[in-house]
């Protein structure tokens, strides 16, 4: 396999997964595009190389800053704004888990938090779902504290941890 076909096989597979940690293909694709690229990259050399437009691109970008994995570089004596994928896998990771988990498990905490709490008639049915809403709660509120304690750490045992427990 050539580079070029090497390089376009990554992005597109890693827009592929985009969807699987929250974000759209085109923007999981930006970002592949930037990790793997040497240098910083402007918003045209993105859309040309992914041949998208510059609303999309210009959107997807600004949700990526957000994110905290891509950074604007500003070049001497250049008017364009160029863009830089976070380089260092583990606290890549980190921010990745601590976005996810504002995103997606810190209002899903919340939500059991209401509906665990609710006032029951004593039913078996509302007792049932009463308990089982609150060792949800549970559970995930631990998963939680825990994502959190990993996010909180700053050596690369995290990244050999995780690893480890996916071979």
């Amino acid at each position: 396999m050539e580079y070029k076909e090497a390089k376009n096989k990554f992005i597109q597979t890693w827009g592929s997964l985009g969807s699987q940690w929250g974000i759209n293909k085109t923007m999981a694709q930006i970002h592949a595009l930037l990790m793997v690229s040497r240098d910083a990259l402007s918003m045209e050399d993105i859309m040309s190389e992914l041949h998208i437009s510059r609303g999309n691109a210009s959107m997807n970008l600004r949700a990526l800053i957000d994110w905290g994995i891509v950074f604007k570089e500003y070049k001497p004596g250049e008017r364009r704004e160029y863009f830089a994928a976070e380089n260092d896998i583990d606290e890549l990771a980190r921010k990745i888990a601590k976005e996810r988990s504002k995103r997606e498990i810190k209002p899903t905490i919340r939500v059991l938090q209401d509906v665990s709490s609710i006032e029951t008639n004593k039913s078996t049915e509302e007792e049932h779902f009463k308990a089982k809403t609150q060792e949800l709660y549970d559970f995930v509120s631990k998963a939680d504290n825990m994502l959190e304690k990993i996010i909180a750490q700053k050596e690369n045992w995290i990244t050999k941890t995780i690893m480890k427990l996916m071979s």
